[in-house]
């Protein structure tokens, strides 16, 4: 696989995401799409107020215009990509606009978001049965993998793309928070689909890396932009689309583990609340728990990253073939 390429697809990405947000920042203060910020959260966000997010546009505009520039394959794994993209990220930059310009709290609603999500899984399974996608999923840090057939495998993958993109989108919270770890996870998944031979996934993975990094100068603490839902489910897509290309579906629960642990933090809080009447943390997702704890907003951000990247080395080593 041309190494160069991708090196080529991340440069590229990079410099129209670092070239876009300086262009579309004054725009969103314009039109006065500005971040709400809860008031029982850390009173340090406080201060976050107005500063404009559905910044994801930037990020999914650089990655579609270098994926479409460096695919050289346009087969139906790049299509599975590019559709889960962009999809998830329509549904979270509908949840966003309807926030900032209806004035609702919650955007869309559970019901209305999980539709959306249902109909591109939907759409995603018809493309992967249409070419007959292995139904097998592998074991991580084995040779072992099981085979239950498509009643299984299908509902398993529309799931896994629900979960994947919530966790996401659960992680993003703090000042370059995601932007940082899934920087990261795409750095692994790209090395995952070298392995598989999969250039569309590598070039997807790296067309995102870009576009992340590039967005990272301007999210980066303190932020001057806020990706959004835009932002946060269209990488969850991208990651989720990418697990399922190179048949690494189980690998994203240790490459992708600072996700799966934001969500379960949430999990746990709410069960604990409604059962116990009590709280686990001071405050879900987990990395407003630390900032409650006495941390800076940068060393939970720093910290994260540093878990991130052990995950996903632990994630590359255990993953068939390294």
């Amino acid at each position: 696989m041309d190494i160069q390429l991708l090196l080529l697809t991340i440069g590229v990405s990079f410099i129209l995401a670092v070239i876009a947000a300086p262009l579309l920042i004054p725009l969103l203060r314009r039109m006065k799409f500005g971040q709400q910020v809860r008031d029982d959260g850390p009173q340090s966000h406080l201060k976050k107020t107005g500063t404009p997010t559905m910044g994801g546009v930037v990020i999914l505009l650089a990655f579609t215009l270098a994926f479409l520039k460096f695919s050289a394959i346009k087969n139906t794994d790049f299509y599975v990509l590019l559709i889960t993209t962009l999809g998830f990220g329509l549904i979270g930059f509908l949840d966003d606009y309807i926030k900032i310009v209806f004035k609702r709290s919650l955007g869309l609603t559970p019901r209305q978001k999980l539709f959306g999500q249902l109909l591109f899984s939907a759409i995603i399974c018809w493309l992967l049965i249409n070419n007959g996608h292995s139904t097998a999923i592998g074991v991580p840090g084995t040779t072992w993998s099981f085979d239950w057939g498509g009643w299984f495998y299908y509902p398993f993958i529309v799931l896994m793309l629900l979960a994947i993109s919530n966790a996401v989108n659960f992680t993003d919270g703090l000042d370059g928070l995601l932007s940082g770890t899934s920087a990261i996870a795409f750095g692994a998944y790209a090395v995952v689909a070298i392995q598989a031979t999969s250039l569309p996934a590598a070039v997807c993975s790296a067309a995102m890396i870009g576009a992340v990094l590039g967005f990272l100068v301007y999210n980066a603490h303190p932020a001057k932009v806020f990706m959004g839902d835009t932002g946060s489910l269209g990488i969850g897509g991208a990651i989720g689309a990418i697990a399922i290309v190179t048949k690494s579906e189980l690998l994203f629960v240790i490459i992708g583990g600072v996700f799966v642990i934001e969500m379960l933090s949430v999990v746990i809080q709410v069960t604990s609340f409604k059962t116990r009447g009590k709280r686990v943390f001071k405050m879900s997702p987990i990395h407003h728990h630390f900032e409650l704890s006495g941390w800076s907003e940068w060393r939970v951000v720093i910290t994260f990253w540093a878990v991130g990247l052990i995950l996903a080395a632990v994630g590359l080593y255990l993953n068939k073939g390294l």
